[in-house]
């Protein structure tokens, strides 16, 4: 019989393509897949370690499958992701329950590892963060329609509050080919929807061909047979240029969305941040946007309680956020991470009230969806099916103005039975605060 092996993948979507990774090399190998850690023999957690919060969900998560050990459910542990790679030979002692504890440069090798936690050896290896893969074939774990492409590894931008550059490595760019085969074999193999994603997407291809290259990456991924909806997350506002704009304003697969993380809009606090702009070009910068892109969806996430924010420079972000109107934003309490620069800062904020003025932004964000979705009664809109609410007795999916496990959904009623993956046409009949609801009115499977 087989030994079975469950995947527990932390943390963001990059880490989940490197998770998918390792799950080809372990099926290629013999392994027995199975979705649930209870049901294993072995189970691989890959551990996220970005903020306190994060680095809570992998211990808890470690601590609860020590648990599943002890009680003979589950035979072997390994663990591996930012969390192992930031702490080390720390995290090795602070987790006796696990069999393997390994750096993110030994992903490549997931099935040796395995084989030496089989043959009873405690595993203890960190190799070099930049032997990290780039490549390579991956089980996808999300639903067969959607996928993520993973452009770059690691970050260059070094900004004071971040830890992604000590745990990742320098940002590393795939080479441009490899995606386009990729993104190939993806199409051929029902994937429609395509997520576009790195620590930092608008700086894809400088390290390799001397200037950015997202605009030529997605031009070329838009000539794919197969693929319907394209969107690229995570890019840097310094590096939003009209390339890039008049790309996804004349490319029909290109939906009209960009996330562009601004963490703040008070130049002096973005300066300590180590990052660009201020108030001034920051609202010029979305107004440029939205005039060369007419509809699009801006998305951004804010820090707020970063050392020294007074509540002058706080009240300043909430206006901002009122005048711009982002259509989706993600306010997050800045957490103090030992080995960043900004941990030593003077003037720190305490965690109650960074979390009490992230609340309010969030507060104020979602009236503003709400206002947005209003707006959305009676419209049509295409979306993408992505399953039955037998609770709610409906089928649920998300608009092309939605990106995936992050935004809304919406949700609906059909006279004809759906397939998931499939696209339909929805009437909008009631607005909530993040979600729509409505009824479809024509079928176009475009599968």
């Amino acid at each position: 019989m087989p030994v079975k092996v469950g995947m527990v993948s932390l943390g963001c979507s990059k880490n989940l393509v490197d998770s998918e990774r390792m799950l080809y090399k372990l099926k290629s190998r013999g392994y027995q897949l199975v979705t649930e850690p209870g049901l294993a023999d072995v189970a691989v957690v890959n551990t996220c370690g970005f903020i306190q919060s994060a680095k809570e969900e992998a211990i808890e998560t470690i601590l609860e499958l020590g648990k599943l050990k002890e009680d003979g459910s589950l035979k072997k542990i390994i663990i591996t992701g930012c969390l192992t790679e930031r702490y080390k030979e720390e995290a090795a002692e602070l987790f006796p329950e696990a069999d393997a504890v390994i750096g993110i440069g030994n992903n490549k090798d997931i099935v040796d590892v395995l084989d030496h936690v089989l043959a009873g050896e405690k595993y203890v290896n960190f190799a070099p963060k930049l032997d990290a893969e780039l490549t390579g074939e991956r089980i996808i774990s999300t639903l067969p329609f959607f996928t993520y492409l993973k452009a770059a590894e690691g970050c260059s931008n070094c900004c004071t509050y971040c830890a992604i550059p000590m745990i990742r490595g320098k940002f590393r760019s795939v080479p441009m080919e490899e995606l386009i085969k990729e993104a190939e074999f993806l199409a051929e193999n029902g994937v429609t929807e395509l997520v576009v994603i790195a620590q930092d997407t608008s700086r894809y291809g400088e390290d390799i061909y001397g200037e950015s290259k997202l605009p030529e990456l997605l031009r070329r991924l838009c000539r794919i047979d197969g693929l319907k909806w394209i969107r690229t997350l995570y890019c840097y506002p310094e590096r939003i240029t009209d390339e890039l704009l008049e790309t996804i304003a004349g490319e029909e697969k290109l939906v009209k969305y960009l996330e562009i993380p601004i963490q703040h809009c008070d130049g002096d606090i973005l300066s300590r941040m180590n990052r660009w702009g201020d108030e001034e070009k920051l609202e010029a910068l979305f107004t440029h946007i939205r005039e060369k892109v007419p509809g699009i969806i801006l998305r951004t996430t804010l820090i707020t309680g970063f050392p020294g924010e007074t509540e002058e420079q706080f009240e300043r972000l909430a206006e901002f956020v009122k005048r711009v109107r982002f259509d989706r934003l993600g306010c997050f309490a800045y957490s103090r991470e030992e080995g960043t620069k900004s941990y030593d800062f003077p003037d720190q904020i305490d965690e109650e009230t960074a979390a009490r003025r992230a609340d309010i932004i969030m507060e104020q964000q979602m009236l503003i969806s709400a206002e947005n979705n209003e707006k959305l009664m009676g419209c049509e809109l295409e979306a993408v099916v992505e399953g039955f609410d037998r609770f709610g007795e409906c089928w649920f999916g998300r608009t092309a103005i939605d990106a995936p496990d992050i935004d809304g959904k919406v949700f609906f009623t059909s006279e004809k039975p759906l397939e998931i993956g499939e696209y339909v046409k929805i009437k909008i009949t009631e607005a909530l605060d993040y979600d729509l609801i409505g009824e479809v009115i024509v079928n176009e499977s475009s599968k």
